[in-house]
């Protein structure tokens, strides 16, 4: 996980992006961060009108800054100076894995892309460890493969309340790993993993290319499917597109069932605007609906959070519904198919999860053979997939541009002399990137 104030800071830039910066300092201007963690986002504010303002309008914005940008699932919680003051009293309280309950079968839009892995999903939840085992759901961001996790593991656990769930991401297994070594808590990493009844991991691809992650993976899969304990993932793409990926992964991760989930088609798209509006409370005519769902076409996140903004105008600027307003609303958020540019920052944090390194180290100055290959990339990445020139691109990383034509030749000399490795990872990273987009 992020540093808080690294966190919090890139969430701010988010809601002001939406809805101005004047409007955020006057919302946030005394809110703290108390603490981050996989679960929640924990904020104070001492205002009490503040505090409900944040509850009531910010909450949606504040939980899709925390999925787009850094793919958590940590919801919010605002403290005033009662729960404050009883958090430190009582210390942070040990607490169950929870899903969140209205990632739900009965919510999940059914249609031709998906209705495989929806129907896989059902089958897994009703009779666990014992078909499609384990159950491997790919296909690109936004497009369901964490609702139908969810889903799974709440149909599980209305079943099964002592079920032993556990959920990770796949840069977080890597992370995990490296705090058990450095710690010497090994044994303690391996039970958390290893005594699972449902063990769910997002976004596989992370592992790959890691050999100490891959290698604990391994034995912990043996030892799950061994003892026909539920095993599902999710991934950007199939095992065999993972060039990094051991090959005696891609051989158990095909020993179950893969499942695809590819963009909706329009009247998939049409019933998901449908479903979010009246979850919302929001009755938006027929115009608007096929308005969205002719311009955005490719992820179901980018549909909901159309229709979130929507509701944000609505109650902010107390509009009419029509589609005029509506259209001067939502054009910012369409973008031509193919016209869409990585950031730097994207960039670099896809570098930095695949590499297992802060941000902050491959910005900064270290030198050693891992992070100098990784800021190495990401100069490349950046100066392959955006437009940035050499000097712009030296101030992402404090470097004159000289220094980033000297990083840039470095990879494309190693690319040409033959590197299967480096152009396996690159090709990787750059998969993970245009996942994002």
């Amino acid at each position: 996980m992020y540093a808080s104030a690294y966190v919090w800071a890139k969430i701010i830039n988010y809601l002001e992006e939406r809805l101005s910066a004047v409007t955020v300092s006057a919302w946030f201007d005394d809110a703290e961060v108390v603490e981050l963690n996989e679960e929640h986002l924990i904020l104070y504010s001492a205002s009490d009108f503040r505090r409900e303002i944040i509850r009531r309008r910010c909450t949606q914005y504040i939980q899709d800054a925390l999925k787009e940008i850094f793919n958590s699932d940590a919801k919010l919680i605002v403290f005033g100076d009662e729960e404050l003051n009883s958090f430190k009293t009582k210390g942070k309280q040990s607490t169950s894995m929870d899903f969140n309950p209205q990632f739900s079968f009965d919510n999940f839009v059914v249609g031709p892309s998906n209705r495989f892995a929806h129907g896989a999903a059902i089958a897994v939840s009703n009779i666990p460890g014992q078909v499609y085992n384990p159950l491997f759901i790919y296909g690109p961001a936004g497009v369901g493969k964490t609702h139908l996790l969810y889903a799974i593991a709440n149909g599980i656990r209305k079943q099964n309340p002592d079920a032993n769930i556990v959920y990770i991401k796949g840069d977080q297994f890597t992370n995990e790993l490296i705090s058990a070594i450095q710690s010497g808590k090994n044994i303690e990493f391996r039970s958390k993993y290893r005594e699972a009844d449902l063990f769910l991991i997002d976004d596989i691809q992370f592992i790959a290319g890691k050999e100490a992650t891959q290698e604990e993976f391994f034995h912990t899969f043996n030892k799950l499917y061994e003892e026909h304990k539920q095993i599902v993932m999710t991934s950007d793409r199939k095992p065999s597109d993972m060039l990094t990926l051991e090959d005696r992964l891609k051989t158990r991760f095909e020993w179950g069932l893969l499942a695809d989930i590819q963009p909706p088609d329009y009247e998939t798209r049409m019933a998901i605007i449908k479903n979010k509006a009246t979850s919302l409370g929001l009755e938006l005519p027929d115009d608007v609906c096929n308005y969205i769902a002719v311009n955005v076409t490719n992820n179901v996140r980018q549909i909901e959070g159309t229709v979130k903004k929507i509701l944000a105008y609505r109650d902010l600027n107390d509009m009419p519904l029509d589609l005029p307003n509506i259209s001067r609303a939502i054009d910012d958020m369409f973008k031509s198919e193919g016209n869409a540019l990585p950031t730097p920052s994207l960039i670099i944090s896809q570098v930095c999860k695949f590499y297992s390194i802060d941000e902050a180290v491959l910005r900064g100055t270290l030198k050693n053979k891992g992070t100098t290959e990784a800021r190495q990339v990401a100069i490349y990445l950046i100066r392959k997939l955006t437009n940035l020139s050499l000097p712009d691109i030296g101030k992402e990383f404090g470097r004159d541009h000289s220094t980033i034509l000297y990083a840039i030749r470095k990879v494309e000399v190693a690319l040409k002399g033959g590197n299967d490795n480096l152009q396996n990872n690159i090709r990787d990273i750059t998969a993970n990137i245009n996942s994002c987009l």
